[in-house]
This record gives C-alpha cells, sequence and structure tokens, in this order.
C-alpha cells in the first residue's frame, strides 16, 4: 500500500492523512502551488462539451453545459508504483489546485447533485486530474446586420485569475482534439460550421496571464425565416398587384385590397421584431426585406390613387362640352371669338414689345423678343414649367394599370436578385 501522510491544512495547524496512502511527502502546503518559487506549472487542458441549451440574440449571451479536465504535474504527491488512484472530491479541498475561471462568464455553477460533480485522480509520477461539471452563461457579441442569414462566432476563453503566466502556463492538451462533443450538437436555429482553439495572453494592469480560447462559428438556419416571414411578405406584395387587373370604377374593391395589404404588412414587420425587441438598434436583413415589400405594397395603392384622380379630371375635363347642340355651337362660337382677339393682341404685342410675359399660355421663343432681361428669365422659367408639367401630365389614366402590371413584377424581381445576392455573397 502507499500512504499520503501528513498533509497540512493551515486552517487548523494540524495534519491530516488520506486513509490507504502512505509515504508521500511530509508536510504538503495546499497554500503554494507546485514548484513554488521556480519554473511556472504547466497545466493542460481538455473540454467535453455537454450541450448550449440556448443561445440569446436579445441578451447576447449563449448557455452550455461542459465538463473542463485540467492536468498537472505536482512533483510533492510522487510515489512509487504505476497504478493512478480516484479520490473522493471531498478531498480536493486538501490539494493545490489551478484558479482559473470563465472568462465573460455572465453566470456559472457547479453541478453538485448527488454530490459535488468533481473528480480527482492521482497518477504515481504526481500528475492530478481534475475534472469539473459547469454550467455557464458567457457573453457573446453578436453582429446582427444580416440576421436571419448570418453567422455568429463566439468563444469559451479560460483564464487564470490571481497567477500569471509566471506562475502557471496553460496549454491545451492535444490541440483541437482537446474539445470533444460540439460537432454532435444539436441546435434549434443554429449548426456549428468549425471551431477551433487558440493560446493566448491576457494583459492586464497586475500582469501578464494565460488564456486559453475555444472559439466556434455557429451559421443559423434560415428555412425558419423563409417559410416564416419571407413567403408571406411575398405573397402580400403580390396579392397587392391583383387591383391592377380590376378597373379604375371599382373604388371599394381596389381600396380594400390596397389597405388590407398594407395592414397585413405592418402586422407582419411588428411580430417580426417583437421576438427581437432589445436589438432594435440593429437594421437587420429581415427588416429591410419587409421594407421593401411594405414599399411595393404602399406603392401599388398610391398607383390607384393616382390613376384614379387622373381619370376623374379626364371626365371633369370633358363634362362640359356635354348639352343641347345649340349651347355647344354657342359655346364654340364664343371660344372662335375669343380666340381671335387673343391671336391679334399677341401678335400686336409681340411686334411691339411684349411687355408682359402672362397674355400667352403657350411656350413662347424667347430669344428672338425684345425684352428685358429679367422678363427673358421669366419667359425661359415659364417655358421650362409648361415642359416639367407636360412630362407629368398622364394623356390616358388606363396606362397607369397597364404599365404597373409590368413594371412592378419586374422591379420586384430586380430587388429581391440584388438583395439576395448581396447578403448571401457579401
Amino acid at each position: 500500500r502507499c500512504s499520503l501522510g501528513h498533509i497540512s491544512d493551515l486552517r487548523g495547524g494540524d495534519t491530516t492523512s488520506l486513509p490507504g496512502f502512505e509515504n508521500l511527502t511530509m508536510g504538503y502546503n495546499k497554500y503554494l502551488r507546485p514548484y513554488f518559487g521556480g519554473e511556472p506549472v504547466q497545466i493542460a487542458m481538455s473540454l467535453d462539451i455537454a450541450s448550449i441549451s440556448s443561445i440569446s440574440e436579445s441578451d447576447m449571451d449563449y448557455t452550455a453545459t461542459i465538463y473542463l479536465r485540467q492536468r498537472w504535474t505536482d512533483p510533492r504527491l510522487v510515489f512509487h508504483g504505476n497504478k493512478s488512484f480516484t479520490l473522493d472530491a471531498r478531498l480536493v479541498e486538501l490539494l493545490w489546485v489551478p484558479d482559473t475561471y470563465i472568462v465573460e462568464s455572465k453566470r456559472s455553477f457547479l453541478h453538485d447533485v448527488t454530490v459535488g460533480n468533481r473528480l480527482i485522480r492521482l497518477f504515481s509520477n504526481g500528475t492530478i486530474l481534475y475534472a469539473l461539471r459547469i454550467t455557464t452563461t458567457v457573453a457573446c457579441n453578436m453582429d446582427l446586420s444580416k440576421y436571419p442569414m448570418d453567422t455568429q462566432t463566439c468563444r469559451l476563453q479560460l483564464e487564470s485569475w490571481g497567477y500569471d503566466e509566471n506562475d502557471v502556463i496553460f496549454t491545451w492538451l492535444r490541440g483541437n482534439d482537446s474539445v470533444h462533443g460540439i460537432e454532435k450538437l444539436r441546435l434549434s436555429q443554429y449548426t456549428v460550421e468549425r471551431y477551433y482553439t487558440l493560446v493566448s495572453k491576457s494583459q492586464q494592469e497586475t500582469g501578464s496571464y494565460p488564456r486559453l480560447i475555444l472559439q466556434f462559428e455557429l451559421r443559423r438556419n434560415v428555412l425558419y425565416f423563409i417559410l416564416e416571414t419571407y413567403v408571406p411578405s411575398t405573397l402580400l406584395v403580390m396579392l397587392s398587384w391583383v387591383s391592377f387587373w380590376i378597373t379604375l370604377d371599382s373604388v371599394p374593391a381596389r381600396t380594400c385590397i390596397g389597405v388590407t395589404t398594407v395592414l397585413s404588412m405592418t402586422t407582419l414587420m411588428i411580430g417580426s421584431r417583437s421576438s427581437l425587441s432589445k436589438t432594435n438598434c440593429f437594421i437587420k436583413a429581415i427588416d429591410v426585406y419587409l421594407g421593401i415589400c411594405f414599399t411595393f405594397i404602399f406603392g401599388a395603392l398610391v398607383e390607384y390613387a393616382v390613376a384614379h384622380y387622373s381619370s376623374s379630371q379626364k371626365c371633369a375635363a370633358k363634362a362640359p362640352q356635354e348639352g343641347p347642340a345649340n349651347e355647344l355651337t354657342k359655346e364654340m362660337e364664343e371660344v372662335n371669338i375669343t380666340n381671335i382677339l387673343n391671336s391679334s393682341i399677341t401678335s400686336y404685342k409681340r411686334k411691339i414689345s411684349f411687355t408682359s410675359i402672362e397674355i400667352s399660355s403657350d411656350n413662347v421663343n424667347c430669344s428672338g423678343l425684345t425684352m428685358k432681361t429679367h422678363e427673358k428669365i421669366k419667359c425661359v422659367l415659364r417655358n421650362k414649367m409648361h415642359r416639367i408639367i407636360g412630362y407629368f401630365t398622364i394623356q390616358n389614366p388606363s396606362n397607369v394599370d397597364h404599365y404597373s402590371k409590368l413594371l412592378f413584377p419586374l422591379f420586384f424581381m430586380l430587388v429581391n436578385v440584388f438583395y439576395w445576392a448581396y447578403y448571401l455573397y457579401f
């Protein structure tokens, strides 16, 4: 048999023996690290990721249950033989252990059912295996600008709290092979793309501390959002185009379609943002798409308003021409007399000086007129305004629906091509 004799307990000043162990270093002090005053202790670590239960975009963190295993050599605990011994977890209080902590951890706890989930194993060469089962919630800064087509990079960082690099050195036991279980995880919204391990240092005011980093990339599964948001919003846009095939005289039908699609789109936009209420400061990819859909739906409603207004104005312009034949003839005669008088006055004014621009309502050639500079400027501006108004004047309101049947779907398809190309490949 081997014996562990006289392990000092500085709290009580006496020694505590471990039953079943003999001939181990006398005067063991758990408050002093191995190789105290000499070379640093090398601590090799490995991880098993048991689960990642939740990833919260609102709080920007994730919760994981891990098995953390640490190995180091303490020459004070060398004993003869080739065996290893597993000790009761409560005996960890009698040994020196590293002060490892999880960086950026918000909440953590050690499982204690039915006893504290810890493992201590001693090897004959003085190597100690110390294993823990921990559940921790760790911060993960997320960039949600491409949500829900985003890929998030999260980290699990292990660092020494009090011992700097002159006292301890952290290493991964087998590089990337030191991490297990993460490739088998099945998450609700994400797929683990890849992971890798890093060795780094944390430079702080009190010194330089060793740090181990597990970095993993999570790609969001976009299929759910396509069925939940993208498809309904696209169908609402297509529904708004149905009004282009309804005549302008069907005011209730076209108005009902326009208003209903606008309200439905508004409800869909509010619902998509409710799940990320705490991250509304981000302009996400899904917000851009819903904004595009809302613009097209609102544009279809405005298109009918413009077409209907132009149609009513054209009908109002034709209304005075209707009436008895004698009244029509009388009005035509009055118009002809008025046109002759206006033409004579205009010709006379042009020959003399053309002192008033407001006499004629048609475009005038201002270059050959005898007038002052500011009057020429007024003339040119008035001609320009007539041309601009002519461009925006709808001669045939029925053509508005005809062109909208082609332009709205065409522009919507082009916008979709640019949208998906940008957010999927850039």
